[in-house]
């Protein structure tokens, strides 16, 4: 109960900065969580890992984007997460053809919940990840090698032959749902 509490709160807070009058300039986008690859892995894994999520990307002032994230999704062991975090990712490439075609790369700091791990209270985490997209829809690749699920889980591995997970997300903006 107090997991739930505590990731209510979280998500009350980000919410608020979210909706505070200078975080109106950026873009929010709806995120569908979906598809995850066992690297290596002789254990049959979910590897469906849907879910929903929001992102904001706050106005970029420098080549640097700063953004904000809270998803909900079934994990590899078929069981719901949640997460709330933050990004720093730096564009690798941006033109304004293609309705603003980009990549950028950076790294995301969570704070998740999980099943198996520290029995479901929320532990941190920071991993490398890459988004390519245009200013109407996108995917984010994150990349989770095997020493970041053991060391800040604690959680015991029933497969040894995995090598880590590339995790992928679709994104549109909400501008694009809404009227």
């Amino acid at each position: 109960m107090r997991t739930i509490i505590r990731t209510a709160w979280t998500a009350a807070a980000l919410s608020l900065l979210l909706l505070s009058t200078s975080a109106q300039a950026g873009n929010f986008s709806a995120v569908l969580n979906g598809k995850s690859y066992h690297i290596d892995s002789t254990y049959d894994w979910n590897e469906n890992n849907f879910g929903v999520g929001l992102e904001y990307a706050f106005e970029r002032r420098s080549a640097w984007r700063k953004i904000a994230m809270i998803n909900g999704f079934r994990d590899s062991a078929d069981q719901m997460s949640y997460m709330v975090g933050a990004g720093l990712h730096r564009s690798l490439f941006e033109t304004e053809r293609f309705s603003g075609f980009y990549v950028t790369a950076g790294l995301n700091a969570f704070v998740m919940t999980r099943e198996d791990a520290n029995n479901n209270e929320p532990f941190p985490g920071i991993l490398p990840s890459l988004s390519v997209g245009n200013d109407k829809v996108g995917f984010n690749l994150t990349y989770l090698p095997r020493q970041a699920v053991e060391s800040t889980t604690n959680a015991k591995l029933d497969d040894p032959t995995i090598s880590g997970i590339v995790f992928v997300q679709f994104k549109i903006s909400l501008d694009q749902l809404l009227p």
